[in-house]
């Protein structure tokens, strides 16, 4: 069976993916590893950032011997996602991204990291901050301005900016009509920027990989990846 590696999100975690496995598992070999710093996983010492987690990737891939790879990245699983497709064109099938961010400026970057402060997600959202602790450990503390850091190497060093061309891959970018972190607008300069793109804006759809719906996705999956 073909290998289908699953990515995702910056303070996600790879059990959001649970939904998926039953229908995914039909058609490939499921991978659903975890980016350092989050799970059970320690955060780096030198700190996180795209490249670390791209790296982090070619790193699984060599290790478990996986070649002409599926690839499905959530917000920032679909950023290192490409990042890797750009270093490693010939091992990489195609990928999909859903709820990537791509346009990642200095003030963008400031404005995002600053939202990411344990106190004030205890005391506005203690839902999410139970969230954090269930998925991540006491930790989740440390996680969130690791992530803050990594964001803001984002907006002065976007990796992928003015090298998507490069990507020849099929490539399959999505994003929900109701994503309040990243515009249609953005994943629609992504997709005319890729030579090789497809795009589609899932109906009543947030940011949040669980707010996803599992038949919606797996529709388009399916249909990208002619899968029957």
């Amino acid at each position: 069976m073909p290998n289908l590696i699953l990515l995702h999100g910056a303070l996600g975690h790879s059990d959001i993916f649970n939904p998926y496995l039953g229908t995914l598992s039909q058609y490939f070999t499921v991978h659903t590893p975890l980016f350092s710093g989050h799970g059970e996983t320690e955060i780096p010492a030198e700190g996180i950032n795209t490249e670390k987690y791209t790296e982090e990737l070619t790193l699984y891939c060599k290790e478990n011997n996986l070649t002409d790879v599926f690839l499905f990245g959530h917000s920032m699983g679909g950023y290192v996602a490409l990042c890797y497709a750009m270093k490693n064109p010939e091992n990489i099938n195609s990928i999909i991204t859903l709820g990537t961010k791509f346009d990642w400026t200095e003030e963008q970057a400031l404005k995002e990291s600053k939202m990411l402060n344990p106190d004030a997600i205890l005391e506005k959202v203690p839902k999410y901050a139970q969230l954090l602790e269930s998925q991540h450990g006491q930790k989740w503390k440390q996680l969130l301005p690791a992530i803050a850091d990594l964001m803001v190497d984002l907006g002065k060093n976007p990796p992928l900016k003015n090298n998507l061309t490069e990507i020849q891959i099929p490539v399959q970018i999505m994003v929900g009509d109701q994503d309040n972190m990243v515009t249609i607008e953005e994943s629609m300069d992504v997709y005319r920027n890729l030579p090789n793109a497809k795009l589609a804006v899932l109906p009543n759809t947030k940011h949040p990989m669980d707010k996803v719906r599992p038949s919606l996705l797996l529709d388009v999956m399916k249909d990208f990846w002619n899968l029957s």
